[in-house]
């Protein structure tokens, strides 16, 4: 894999951090927990599998109050 070196300031850092959206910061926790990347990996499957078999709720079951 290519290799990028950048010289920048902790601070720069941390006010790129604070700009980001929260689905670029889940990203980033996805990206920087392996066991979270496992889990959903996991879930996943496991969603797969149940779709499947008819094990999931329908439409309407799922927005029903």
């Amino acid at each position: 894999m290519p290799k990028v070196e950048l010289e920048i300031r902790i601070e720069q850092i941390a006010k790129i951090l604070k700009e980001l959206s929260p689905g670029e910061l889940e990203t980033l926790e996805v990206l920087l927990n392996p066991e979270l990347r496992d889990e959903l990996k996991r879930r996943r499957r496991e969603a797969k599998i149940e779709f499947e078999q008819g094990k999931t709720l329908s439409k309407e079951e799922l927005f029903s109050d």
